[in-house]
């Protein structure tokens, strides 16, 4: 018999390997909506702002030169490094508070309403105090970036801590299940969608807070080195810089989806 044919007749889709590996529909939409963004960009721009605004042709001139500037390099590596230290921080702390809110209701009870007073607060209005406490230097940017990711990580972690689900809880009562069993083995793993969502927020929020923060106290960063071209005039290299920005948070978006998708497929589909 046929082997093309027993698949024909089984109801099973025959098809090569090849179609997989060309772009779907939904890229080249993504593609052609990019070449719309940027053409009215480049005319709208060169039709009615003035000549030192930021076009695409120019940013894609200048692009050569900015990302193999030292003094860029040194501003990312800068600002990069302070995000990421202050997201190690902010998770630490965040999945412990968050997790005790959700799991003991003493911890909920003193601590819910400063922890969503304080997530609302805009991050400008406490930079001044940050810089009182913390003087005008690299704490004061590192202060800033805890502030701004903590709370986020923290309500998602208390979300996902009151979110296990019963049957895992009364099973670990039934056998008798050390407490840090509960909390670790159970509590912990079952929260892990709601802290990579948590993360997710908190590593844009952060990189916000940098930015503010070299802007309020002139350290030296990717805030910074926007804000000095812009004030030079030097637009194209300023966004390039604000590209910079946008570079790693869609580094960080696609991390986090890439590991929900290889790690937490059930969380997916739930």
């Amino acid at each position: 018999m046929n082997p093309g044919a027993t698949e024909a007749t089984s109801g099973i889709a025959v098809t090569g390997r090849w179609p997989k590996a060309l772009p779907g529909a939904d890229f080249w939409v993504k593609v052609i909506a990019g070449v719309v963004i940027l053409v009215v960009w480049q005319v709208g721009v060169a039709a009615l702002a003035p000549r030192f605004v930021a076009k695409p042709l120019g940013i894609a001139q200048a692009f050569p030169k900015v990302v193999t500037d030292p003094a860029f390099l040194a501003a990312v590596a800068s600002t990069l490094g302070a995000v990421l230290q202050g997201l190690l921080i902010a998770l630490v702390t965040g999945v412990v508070v968050g997790v005790a809110m959700g799991r003991v209701k003493v911890f909920d009870r003193l601590l819910n309403v400063y922890v969503n007073g304080l997530y609302a607060m805009p991050m400008v209005a406490v930079l001044p105090l940050l810089a009182t406490w913390f003087g005008y230097g690299g704490d004061t940017r590192l202060a800033t970036i805890v502030f701004a990711a903590f709370f986020s990580i923290a309500i998602n972690a208390r979300d996902g801590a009151r979110s296990v689900p019963l049957e895992y809880l009364e099973v670990c009562k039934a056998y008798r299940a050390k407490r840090r069993h509960v909390w670790f083995d159970i509590t912990l793993h079952s929260s892990l969608p709601y802290l990579i969502a948590g993360l997710r927020l908190a590593s844009g929020r952060a990189l916000v807070g940098a930015v503010i923060a070299e802007f309020f106290v002139s350290l030296e960063g990717v805030g910074m080195y926007i804000l000095a071209h812009a004030r030079s005039f030097q637009h194209n290299e300023a966004v390039v810089g604000v590209a910079a920005l946008a570079a790693f948070g869609l580094f960080v978006e696609w991390s986090t989806n890439r590991v929900m998708h290889r790690f937490l497929p059930w969380a997916r589909r739930s």
